[in-house]
């Protein structure tokens, strides 16, 4: 039996569940469970696999199948048996840098050579034993290495050397430590707070009223309050009320930002004045915090090219370190050679500096509201020669305004048109329907009452006033689909076309109405964005739009784009990336729409925009958290430097440290020399790693 219930009380119950592992997350679990209808507290027990339940009453076989439906691997740790816990609130520990140190400093001063033996082998006796486990469960490693140099400085009586060793590279740890320490620091900061409760609007005997729930009980379609000083608990629209959010966990912003109705909101942010109430279109795992936090723990822990090319150079060169050390003792007939050639190696700075650069840069990226999927994502980022970007959403602002409103008929004026178009689509929160509600609204909108609103994706809406149907949304969908007639008004809607507006038709009774005309407001910084694109060494700038041809050379004239494809079909975006890929050109694709996705995956990176679909963020390799198109300059800047770093301490290492290993082996080099001048070289290409990559700072 997988469960057995082991002891009952009449408030108690202790349980044996038999896939219950060390690796299993024991406070995930005693959460998950406590939300168990009635129970009071829980207590999980990992070394008897138990599970205990506090309770008013008890009920042993309900609990029996609660438990049976745990999917255990839902609660497996982030750590395994080699590598501490991913996350971690502990700090990296000092004991044994001050361990090592105080060996350093006391064993000069001390005049028996046996006291000065037991203290430098307790000093040195966790290198010693990690490198003999080591030695028998991986072979010949680095740590292998630093273990046996060590060792032969102990028999050799030369405790200086040893406690020297010891004490450089507990130093060199201690310093890898904090990093990824910072590292995990940035998931806390970037993590959804731990929002337990919401408040919901629920109908009850034909009221509404409001009840306060769980947030793992929440659901896509509820109406979630929150208030001044409370965080969102999930991602959605306004629908009711105005707020001032301060979005700095999330995008970097320091000042509150005003959201009203129609406004997206995300999980984590916090309301700090008004209230207003959501529409949840993500909950629980799916909000994008948490699926922040879940790709930044992959993200910081991923291999890169670089850093595997790295280790197993380091590793390949052990045997090298190990045959130099017998040609020492051939030449020199002495042991102190040896010595001295075995505290010299490739492995530290090999291993240590790279992955430290790669976290160094992703922890600065995610603090200036840049999420990045991975050394890979860096690598690829460096290399990268061609940026095609999405127009609409990405090189435009994706924010329609209304610039005018032509009426075909005589009856129906301006406002009108834009009353009736306004009060069709305000229960949508697309571009489009939004532009409209908003000019509505700055006129003074009057509501026109209608029948049921039919939402026909991709091309538009019907509704039925005073008994007569109303057709708005593109002229595919008027004309060819509905049958409306276009040919009274062609030469208007031509001129409109070629002065590059964006249309919505409305048809009323069968016949067209009107147009209403808007524009896609460029980013300010797109010009900038894309000149310093081409200072980083980017060859070719594209422009993917729907637009047409005329209009589109326009804006890429008028912006910097080197080449456009226009008349796209959503369809045909992966296809262009492929074709570019296929020329031998090493490829960034940036995009905001569900239909971005497949030409996101496609690319060599995917970037996805601040605003974009869920789906887009999911697939890119790097997310914006701001909505500022410079960042894509930002990025690729931090790729290129970060490759810069991480080649110059290649090169510094294997140059310092053959230099190092000449000198041992010829015994110019006494152990102690040795010793300093290689862990103070790894020392100091973690310094450098660690600083991080300073961009440049943007004018204004």
């Amino acid at each position: 039996m997988l469960v057995k219930s082991l002891h009952i009380t009449k408030k108690r119950v202790r349980f044996r569940y038999k896939l219950l592992e060390k690796d299993t997350n024991k406070e995930k679990l005693e959460k998950y469970l406590l939300n168990i209808e009635g129970i009071a507290s829980v207590k999980v027990n990992l070394k008897a696999r138990s599970i205990v339940f506090n309770a008013e009453n008890i009920n042993v076989e309900f609990l029996e199948n609660e438990i049976l439906k745990i999917n255990i691997l839902d609660f497996k740790s982030t750590c395994n048996a080699n590598d501490k816990c991913f996350i971690s609130d502990e700090k990296p520990s000092l004991s044994g840098l001050i361990r090592a140190t105080s060996s350093l400093s006391v064993e000069p001063f001390l005049q028996d050579d046996r006291t000065k033996f037991i203290l430098t082998a307790y000093a040195t006796a966790p290198l010693l034993m990690s490198g003999t486990k080591e030695l028998f469960s991986e072979g010949l490693t680095s740590r292998v290495l630093e273990a046996t140099a060590v060792g032969v400085s102990l028999a050799r009586k030369d405790y200086l050397a040893a406690n020297s060793t010891n004490a450089m590279l507990e130093l060199g740890e201690y310093i890898e430590e904090t990093t990824v320490h910072k590292s995990d620091d940035l998931i806390k900061e970037l993590a959804k707070p731990n929002v337990e409760n919401a408040w919901i609007e629920v109908e009850e005997d034909s009221k509404k009223v409001q009840k306060l729930v769980k947030t793992n009980t929440l659901k896509i379609g509820d109406i979630v309050i929150v208030g001044a000083g409370d965080t969102i608990a999930v991602d959605g629209h306004i629908i009711h009320g105005d707020a001032s959010v301060n979005q700095v966990s999330m995008t970097g912003e320091a000042e509150p930002v005003k959201r009203s109705r129609g406004d997206k909101v995300i999980s984590g942010t916090v309301i700090e004045e008004g209230k207003i109430k959501i529409w949840a279109e993500q909950v629980g795992e799916d909000t994008a915090t948490s699926r922040i936090k879940e790709y930044i723990k992959s993200s910081l822990d991923e291999k890169s090219a670089v850093g595997l090319k790295a280790t197993k150079l380091a590793d390949s060169l052990v045997p090298v370190t190990l045959g130099l050390a017998g040609v020492a003792y051939v030449i020199n007939r002495n042991f102190e050679s040896v010595a001295s050639v075995l505290q010299a190696d490739y492995s530290c700075a090999l291993k240590l500096a790279t992955p430290v650069a790669f976290k160094s840069s992703i922890s600065q990226a995610g603090r200036d509201g840049i999420l990045i999927k991975g050394a890979k994502s860096i690598e690829a980022l460096a290399l990268a020669d061609t940026f095609v970007f999405d127009k609409t959403g990405t090189l435009t602002r994706g924010e329609l305004e209304v610039v005018n409103i032509t009426s075909f008929s005589k009856q129906w004026s301006e406002d009108d048109i834009l009353n009736l178009t306004a009060s069709a689509e305000e229960h949508y929160f697309h571009p489009v329907a939004e532009a409209i509600v908003k000019a509505a609204k700055d006129r003074g909108f009057v509501h026109m009452h209608h029948e049921e609103v039919e939402f026909i994706i991709a091309h538009g809406v019907k509704t039925i006033v005073n008994d007569k149907e109303v057709l708005i949304g593109s002229r595919h969908f008027l004309e060819d689909d509905e049958k409306v007639s276009f040919r009274a008004h062609k030469t208007k809607i031509d001129a409109c076309l070629k002065d590059g507006k964006t249309l919505l038709y409305i048809a009323y009774d069968g016949k067209l109405l009107g147009t209403i005309g808007m524009y896609d407001q460029v980013r300010e910084n797109s010009i900038k964005m894309i000149k310093k694109l081409k200072e980083l060494g980017v060859k070719e700038i594209v422009m993917l739009t729907g637009d047409v041809q005329s209009k589109a050379d326009l804006l890429a004239k008028e912006i910097g784009v080197d080449k456009v494809y226009a008349n796209m079909l959503p369809t045909g975006k992966a296809g262009i990336i492929k074709q570019l890929k296929a020329e031998g050109k090493k490829v960034v694709f940036v995009g905001d729409g569900i239909n971005d996705a497949p030409a996101l995956m496609s690319a060599d990176v995917g970037i996805s925009m601040q605003r974009g679909a869920d789906i887009a963020k999911a697939t890119a390799d790097v997310g914006l958290l701001k909505d500022d198109i410079e960042a894509v300059s930002e990025v690729k800047e931090l790729a290129n430097k970060t490759m810069k770093l991480i080649n110059t301490n290649f090169n510094a290492t294997v140059g310092i440290n053959s230099m190092i290993l000449i000198g041992a082996t010829a015994g110019i080099l006494s152990p102690i020399n040795t010793a300093i001048l290689h862990n103070g070289t790894t020392i100091g290409l973690l310094l450098n790693s660690l600083k991080g990559i300073r961009l440049e700072e943007k004018k204004a």
